[in-house]
């Protein structure tokens, strides 16, 4: 993966918005819920510099991005995870992926998205229309990934995620995120909040818990200041008696790397390499759709491949 330079930010801005990325996990009320906090400003800018988004762009694949780093919070080990929607809106679907090491990747299926007249709010329910979620869970040690999916209800992402858990698995669970952007369309904090009651939670103060979710300010615009994670937990949920248990870094990360793309050319019949060789296109170039980075390679790699394809092996 090659990292696009994100324009305005100096190094050191970057190395401070990289420290500020983290997912903390806590839990609430004796226990009964779990929960998640996202700080993932500096996640949101390294996407939209790679991705070359726009507003409208960054909004919705940084909200799903947000939704897949809460979703690692109860992974372990190898572990990994999928978010893919797929609709009938001008999005047309994203696929985002996120591993238990925090790093988090996808795309957009339609980027730009089309609009066909300025935009009045940040209601994304048009841009989807009717669709699917599927949510994909790859555990470790499992043979088969598990797979589940539901119909997309109108809203945002944070909603449907919400209602993948209720539907899918009956498990009462809250998703809140958002990103803060400034007058100028740039983005100044972007987060999100996860909350799952366990097995015996009271069914009355999971409730009252959902109730108040809905009510919270936006915490990309509580990132935008000083305001730090710990702060916005004990400032909201004091009354549930919140206990931080760990954290672990966030972080727009792609493993693709050249190395691996140049196994995957040259194992292209000799036809095939010594077309390219002979007609181009030269570089030949390839495409990572998880982090947008380009890998190009010249004449002279191309015939390396054909060389190492063609060389009869020294007798032994």
């Amino acid at each position: 993966m090659i990292k696009k330079k994100i324009q305005g930010m100096s190094p050191k801005e970057i190395l401070q918005g990289k420290a500020k990325n983290k997912l903390y996990n806590f839990l609430m009320d004796q226990e009964q819920i779990r929960c998640a906090i996202v700080h993932g400003t500096h996640m949101i800018h390294e996407m939209r510099a790679s991705h070359e988004l726009g507003i409208l762009e960054t909004l919705v694949l940084g909200h799903a991005y947000l939704g897949a780093a809460l979703m690692t919070a109860n992974l372990k080990g190898h572990d990994r995870i999928a978010i893919k929607i797929d609709c009938t809106g001008p999005i047309q679907g994203l696929s985002v992926e996120a591993n238990a090491y925090g790093e988090v990747r996808g795309y957009l299926k339609n980027n730009p998205i089309p609009v066909s007249a300025p935009l009045d709010s940040f209601d994304l329910s048009p841009f989807f229309g009717e669709g699917t979620l599927t949510f994909i869970r790859y555990p470790e040690f499992a043979k088969q990934p598990y797979t589940g999916q539901v119909n997309m209800i109108q809203g945002s992402i944070a909603s449907n995620l919400t209602n993948y858990f209720w539907v899918s698995e009956q498990i009462p669970t809250a998703f809140h995120v958002s990103i803060k952007f400034d007058s100028e369309g740039n983005v100044t904090g972007a987060g999100g909040l996860f909350l799952q009651a366990l097995p015996g939670a009271d069914s009355e103060r999971t409730r009252i818990l959902e109730l108040l979710v809905q009510t919270l300010p936006s915490i990309g615009e509580a990132f935008s200041t000083d305001e730090t994670p710990e702060m916005f937990i004990n400032n909201h949920f004091h009354g549930f008696s919140p206990r931080l248990i760990a954290d672990r870094r966030i972080e727009f990360y792609c493993q693709c790397k050249k190395e691996t793309i140049a196994q995957i050319i040259e194992k292209l019949p000799v036809e095939t390499l010594t077309d390219i060789v002979e007609k181009g296109p030269i570089p030949l170039e390839t495409h990572c759709h998880n982090c947008n980075t380009v890998y190009q390679f010249d004449k002279e790699e191309i015939l390396g491949f054909l060389r190492n394809k063609t060389e009869t092996p020294a007798a032994g």
